[in-house]
């Protein structure tokens, strides 16, 4: 994981630094947000005791290096897990450090992008993009262990519900595992010729891949501090790597309670959810 130093700009472009001081406030300069939520979301973020304060973004373009790997053999590929990993984590980053840069508590509805160029084989872009926002009374409670801001991919109404709830979103926790699955030999192949069976040389593998990437994310999720991960899913992924190497990506955000237990209300406290659709 890269490290984070409050305040720095070390991994930002120039451009971008002066934008969002900018955005901010200096001088004669109002201060200015723009957001990608949509109008409910950004309404149900304010009710929520939130101020939007802009749209962040983090990139990486990533060389995926050389992996060698049985023909015959299921079993994890590293290489290729760790530049899945660390693209997506260096993205991530980037994109604290431009919410950081507006002041920020942290960044709500995350989106990891995917971007595939033909410049060279293996070069991969990943995006993070998300809104920054920041409590209007509860100013730092909301930061990571580390003084983040905290990230999170969960809709605006999603996150106001979490809060009335009495938990707060720690980060966005990841795991990742490419695996490469064993090819049939001729005889195993031969076998299942117009048989019903389960192929368990496959079943084992992609069992074994998606658990290595749940398990990660967990345990991401337990060093932040987190008690639990809610929408937490299980992507699958080829990225052009051949049919039998595949990416399972696990990804959910990790929550923790607001301050102490006694803040955490009953179920029946949040269950009317507020739409803003019928305001003329």
């Amino acid at each position: 994981m890269p490290d984070y130093v409050q305040g720095s700009t070390a991994n930002l472009p120039k451009g971008a630094a002066e934008r969002l001081r900018a955005m901010r406030g200096t001088g004669d300069r109002p201060v200015f947000f723009t957001s990608d939520l949509s109008v409910d979301e950004f309404l149900l973020v304010e009710q929520a005791g939130f101020d939007s304060l802009g749209l962040v973004l983090g990139s990486s373009i990533y060389h995926v290096g050389f992996q060698w790997q049985k023909w015959s053999v299921s079993q994890e590929l590293p290489v290729l897990t760790g530049a899945m990993y660390d693209a997506r984590e260096l993205a991530m980053t980037r994109m604290e450090e431009e919410a950081d840069l507006l002041g920020a508590d942290g960044v709500v509805g995350v989106r990891l992008v995917f971007k595939q160029y033909a410049m060279d084989e293996g070069v991969l872009e990943f995006q993070a993009i998300g809104t920054a926002i920041k409590h209007r009374e509860r100013e730092g409670s909301f930061r990571t262990r580390d003084g983040r801001p905290f990230t999170s991919d969960l809709s605006g109404q999603d996150l106001w519900k979490l809060v009335r709830a009495g938990y707060r979103p720690v980060s966005l926790s990841m795991g990742a595992c490419v695996y490469h699955i064993a090819h049939l030999s001729f005889m195993q192949a031969l076998k299942q010729v117009g048989r019903n069976q389960e192929m368990k040389v496959y079943t084992e593998a992609t069992y074994a891949a998606r658990e290595l990437a749940l398990e990660r994310m967990q345990a991401e999720a337990l060093k932040s501090g987190a008690i639990g991960v809610v929408g937490a899913r299980v992507e699958e992924s080829n990225w052009g790597w051949g049919a039998n190497a595949i990416e399972f990506f696990a990804v959910g955000t990790a929550v923790a309670l607001l301050g102490d237990a006694s803040e955490k209300k009953p179920l029946d406290a949040v269950q009317q959810v507020v739409t803003f659709d019928s305001i003329a």
